[in-house]
């Protein structure tokens, strides 16, 4: 499974490029409002710039025609931009005609298997199914993405990827990979929290402890 780091903060995407994990990188509207700037254009190059992976933008447009033309825009930033169009049916008829002229859609805010499998059909290279809203919901976010993985794979001919996004904790994770998700959308935090376990730190004190108490005889 991949990982593509979820956010638009630029020492963010450096630091976890370095450990050589991430594959992409996904940003949208409310992650660029953290980083206090409207540019997308500016973050978005710099994203493409550090990551050479597919970087996610997201249309700002409601209709169709809009979403198209905003989609060609932004794909021209960098060749490495994805577009992240919302499953709505102005986001199919967008997400069909920009995937016929080969610009890849990430087809975002999916809650269920039917949309996700529309979103197949519309041409969407990735269906991003947002697990922590639905937990949040009081459904069970992580069935959903079992039964869109089981769905898709009746379908080979549907070439279109599953994103396990609005991951919240490390477990998310952890159940989507073992569910068969192609990517997990991860924010910086839990992917620190990923790294660490308190059972590593005392192995390692208790490694270099003994190293010192042999070093000093």
């Amino acid at each position: 499974m991949q990982i593509f780091l979820d956010t638009a903060n630029i020492d963010q995407i450096k630091q976890a490029h370095e450990l050589g994990i991430i594959s992409g990188v996904t940003t949208n509207p409310s992650l660029l409002s953290k980083e206090a700037t409207a540019d997308y254009e500016s973050v978005t190059r710099k994203i493409c710039a550090i990551v050479s992976g597919p970087v996610s933008v997201e249309v700002l447009s409601e209709d169709a025609a809009a979403m198209i033309a905003e989609a060609r825009v932004k794909a021209s930033w960098a060749p490495n931009v994805n577009i992240k169009i919302p499953i709505t049916a102005e986001g199919l008829k967008a997400t069909r005609v920009l995937s016929a002229e080969n610009i890849k859609v990430n087809m975002t805010l999916c809650f269920s298997p039917n949309q996700a499998l529309l979103g197949a059909l519309a041409g969407a290279t990735y269906v991003s199914i947002f697990i922590g809203r639905l937990d949040d919901a009081g459904h069970d976010g992580m069935q959903v993405v079992e039964d869109i993985i089981g769905i898709l794979d009746n379908y080979p001919e549907l070439d279109t990827r599953v994103i396990a996004a609005s991951i919240r904790n490390p477990l998310h994770f952890t159940y989507s990979a073992m569910a068969g998700a192609d990517i997990a959308t991860v924010p910086y935090n839990v992917l620190m929290q990923m790294i660490q376990h308190p059972l590593t730190d005392i192995g390692i004190k208790r490694f270099l402890a003994d190293w010192k108490s042999v070093a000093k005889k």
